[in-house]
């Protein structure tokens, strides 16, 4: 984003986003302190599949942006944030709401700075479950981002490296 919103803001703006929107995709929640977030999938006629469950794709943009979004956050301005690659294994029908929660602790931020402090590219794995109302797992999403601490300008003065 070209500037900094709070997760309440952005959670608003989300459902305005035409792809979220248009799918039945809802952010109920982003944490104040961007540890958390809970999101919500409708079916309707829009993401329905050809057998009237939830279309696969629909399930999996749910999940998308959310692991990125939560880490980058957390670790603030000095490190860059990409996905890298992703998972989903379709466990059973969705055929109503569905909700997928997000949580990233304080411990997981801490090893990742760690594992980035002298410049390195970290590739962690986030997991969720995508789960019905009655709580009937419907997929499982994994997410691999790409962190890496972002190079720190010169000292004032050095122009040059051997300076």
């Amino acid at each position: 984003m070209a500037r900094s919103v709070g997760p309440r803001a952005l959670g608003r703006l989300m459902r305005w986003w035409p792809p979220y929107r248009f799918a039945g995709i809802k952010v109920l929640r982003i944490a104040d302190d961007w540890s958390a977030a809970r999101v919500r999938l409708r079916l309707g006629r829009l993401n329905r599949n050809w057998f009237g469950t939830h279309f696969g794709g629909s399930l999996y943009s749910m999940c998308d942006p959310f692991w990125a979004l939560l880490v980058l956050h957390r670790l603030g301005r000095g490190y860059v944030v990409w996905d890298k690659a992703a998972e989903i294994e379709y466990v059973s029908p969705g055929r109503g709401d569905v909700f997928a929660d997000f949580r990233l602790t304080e411990e997981r931020v801490e090893e990742i700075r760690r594992a980035a402090e002298d410049g390195a590219k970290v590739l962690p794995w986030f997991d969720c479950t995508v789960v019905a109302a009655d709580g009937t797992v419907v997929a499982r999403v994994r997410k691999q981002l790409y962190v890496r601490r972002k190079p720190q300008p010169s000292q004032p003065g050095r122009t040059r490296p051997d300076s």
